[in-house]
């Protein structure tokens, strides 16, 4: 069985790594390489960075930021925030990140998706989407939440890996930042009709939403951020509670 992933998740503007409530009412928590360091000692399986840069200039600094990243930690991280075109992927992946993730521009311009797992492989290609729940209907936004589409999420799913797709990060918009628990069913539902890995994000507060969301849930890896940044659960507790659970995990 493949273990389950844990993933930190860390927001940066600027360089620094900052956290709010579904992006809004952001705050600095630390500095994004220090953070990522200490993540990767205290056994992250992977980390995310999610670029939350308005300006151009701030996507130059988030560029330079991936290369220190790189030669700063030994674990797999994925860099998305911004990404509109394969030169943009491009960039980055030459930086040294070991994935990419798009949002908003393949809503946009699904073929992105392809022409970039075309180019670099599916398994450098993450796709995430965030999505809130309207009148009982998954309704994927773009530009942080903060846009709705018509687009419906499972749908939208699917398609991402026909298009080529190598893993699913979806976020609850619903529950980001809130620590309230995941949206499990709907991961489930993610699992029974993808056959790539999905990964959940928004909503983590305790260890029990965590193993909820890989275990009823069927995630395969769980993504968190205010839980690891503020210390509510250092990440060796939480697999050691995880492993204690019958929940296969990497020690």
């Amino acid at each position: 069985m493949v273990a389950k992933r844990i993933i930190p998740c860390l927001d940066v503007k600027d360089g620094q790594v900052v956290k709010g409530i579904n992006f809004e009412g952001l705050r600095e928590v630390g500095d994004a390489v220090e953070m990522g360091v200490k993540y990767a000692r205290d056994g992250a399986d992977e980390l995310v960075y999610l670029d939350i840069s308005a300006t151009q200039e701030g996507r130059r600094t988030f560029a330079a930021l991936v290369e220190r990243i790189a030669l700063g930690i030994d674990i797999p991280f994925t860099v998305g925030g911004g990404i509109g075109s394969i030169e943009d992927a491009a960039r980055l992946l030459d930086a040294g990140a070991d994935k990419i993730s798009v949002n908003s521009a393949a809503i946009a311009d699904p073929s992105l998706i392809g022409r970039i797992a075309g180019k670099y492989g599916s398994q450098f290609v993450v796709v995430a989407i965030d999505a809130k729940c309207i009148d009982g209907r998954w309704t994927c936004t773009t530009h942080g939440g903060k846009r709705l589409t018509d687009v419906e999420l499972f749908s939208w799913a699917r398609e991402a890996q026909e298009r080529g797709a190598g893993e699913i990060l979806f976020t609850s918009m619903d529950h980001d930042g809130t620590r309230s628990g995941y949206a499990d069913a709907v991961y489930a539902r993610l699992a029974d009709e993808l056959t790539i890995p999905v990964i959940a994000s928004g909503g983590a507060g305790s260890v029990k939403d965590i193993r909820r969301v890989l275990t009823e849930g069927r995630a395969d890896a769980a993504l968190a951020a205010s839980i690891f940044h503020y210390g509510q659960i250092p990440i060796p507790t939480l697999k050691q509670a995880l492993r204690a659970a019958n929940v296969n995990v990497r020690m």
